[in-house]
């Protein structure tokens, strides 16, 4: 093929081309191992001397005019599509500014951050443990040895129950008592939140999982006088507001006496609802005092010392500041309800 015909074509396909793929498509077909141009050097060994010599610098002047021809519409081309992208781009900074929606704590989080820092307040220091539990922390260290018919209170999660170690999904926060007081000697007063899980059918005020906080005080002289004066004093400060409290007579393994703890309910004023089972009242935590058995199973002589143990439900202290009647709103995932808080 005669070369100025080449050069002819190249100019023809150069000015057809409209993207960056055409222009790889030209460069194939004439620079390619098997390109035209490509094909020329090939073939000059089969050509005389002087002809050789001829062909040979025309074929390398075409090679840069075209080289140079592609190195420019690649230039044209990119520069149209910036273009094209500035202007689908293009902001008017005399619009408003968008509004970004920022994210914020679930309103669980909230309340546990208030709890946990009106105990601080108090004196209380705030203590972790682990949610995945063992059977001798969950159960036989908290005074409720295997066959006690307690056991069937918290409908328990188990995971692994064989004859190395039982572990469970933790069903009350009680057993970080056990495990603080094993490496802490009294006088001591800690505040325990955190996740418990429980195998029960869930209505407006029963879930399989909650948050409790657990409370613990130990000294010489530690009374029920003492528990009353620092649960009004919390409530009094987490709902800004005096708050009627009772305490009823209960069963727990674990303390001894036992009582119920309840508050007027909020969300009713008292009058009755589904939330408080309309009686006015709701029950937010189990306390009393702590067994000697759990003193004996913590290393400490019951002689020595005494204390008292709560288990709040935070879930439904939720419910009572924030007045909602379900409690399973909460974990429900639904927007509408949590950007509320």
């Amino acid at each position: 093929m005669e070369l100025e015909k080449v050069k002819e074509n190249i100019l023809k396909d150069i000015e057809k081309v409209k993207d960056l793929k055409g222009l790889d498509e030209i460069y194939r077909k004439y620079l390619s191992q098997k390109g035209e141009i490509s094909l020329v050097f090939e073939n000059l060994k089969n050509l005389e001397r002087e002809k050789r010599i001829k062909v040979g610098k025309e074929a390398n002047e075409l090679k840069n005019f075209l080289e140079d021809l592609l190195t420019k519409k690649k230039i044209e081309i990119e520069d149209r599509i910036q273009r094209e992208i500035e202007e689908k781009e293009w902001l008017d900074i005399t619009l408003p500014v968008k509004k970004i929606e920022v994210g914020h704590l679930h309103p669980l989080t909230q309340v546990k951050k208030k709890v946990e820092d009106i105990f601080q307040a108090m004196g209380f220091e705030v203590v972790e443990g682990p949610e995945i539990e063992t059977e001798r922390y969950n159960f036989d260290a908290l005074n409720i040895p295997k066959e006690h018919p307690a056991r069937d209170m918290w409908d328990t999660l188990w995971l692994r129950s064989d004859n190395v170690q039982c572990l469970l999904l933790r069903t009350h926060t009680s057993p970080v008592q056990v495990r603080y007081m094993e490496k802490n000697q009294p006088p001591l007063r800690i505040i325990v939140p955190g996740n418990v899980y429980r195998h029960e059918a869930t209505d407006v005020s029963h879930e399989f999982q909650l948050c409790q906080a657990e409370g613990l005080m130990v000294g010489k002289d530690i009374s029920v006088a003492n528990f009353k004066a620092v649960i009004r004093e919390f409530l009094k400060n987490f709902f800004g507001k005096e708050i009627k409290i009772r305490l009823k007579p209960d069963f727990f393994p674990f303390t001894e006496p036992s009582f119920d703890v309840s508050m007027n309910c909020l969300v009713c004023d008292g009058k009755g609802c589904p939330a408080c089972k309309k009686s006015g009242w709701l029950e937010i935590a189990g306390a009393g005092m702590v067994h000697p058995n759990v003193f004996k199973n913590s290393g400490l002589n019951p002689k020595d010392w005494q204390g008292w143990a709560f288990g709040f439900g935070l879930d439904r202290l939720a419910m009572m500041k924030f007045k909602i009647g379900d409690i399973r709103l909460f974990r429900s995932g639904d927007l509408r309800f949590l950007q509320q808080f």
